[in-house]
């Protein structure tokens, strides 16, 4: 039995400091090591992320964002176990700017598919929420 936690958090201090494609090749890199697959999105101000793996490393990975200073308000919207991976390998989703928002939503969808039902619709629906930066 594998533990799948979803949480949404907000980036504190500036958006601009952040580079998802940097977070992308670190999430990769640490989250292999530690056993945690998942999908992680980012809107340009907040990131909802989806963490799945053993219960003690997932718990650990989410103490650690916990304590990163790039988040603030983090809100657990789902703690439950799951009997496989519904994500597979580790993905990120990131809103590109100026992109049609269909495509992101698609994107999004795609990533998604294997999650269950409610967890898909939070990834589909926070797409489909996009901001403009």
């Amino acid at each position: 039995m594998l533990r799948q936690l979803v949480y949404i958090s907000s980036v504190k201090g500036s958006a601009a400091a952040i580079d998802p494609e940097a977070i992308l090749i670190a999430s990769r890199r640490n989250n292999a090591q530690a056993g945690v697959t998942g999908l992680l999105y980012f809107d340009g101000r907040r990131f909802l992320q989806a963490l799945e793996g053993e219960a003690e490393a997932v718990e650990r990975l989410y103490r650690h964002i916990a304590a990163d200073p790039r988040h603030r308000a983090l809100v657990v919207l789902s703690d439950r176990h799951v009997e496989a991976r519904e994500f597979g390998d580790w993905a990120m989703g990131y809103a590109i700017k100026g992109e049609d928002k269909a495509a992101l939503i698609e994107r999004i969808a795609r990533l998604a598919a294997s999650a269950a039902p409610e967890v898909r619709a939070t990834f589909e629906s926070f797409a489909g929420l996009k901001r403009l930066f």
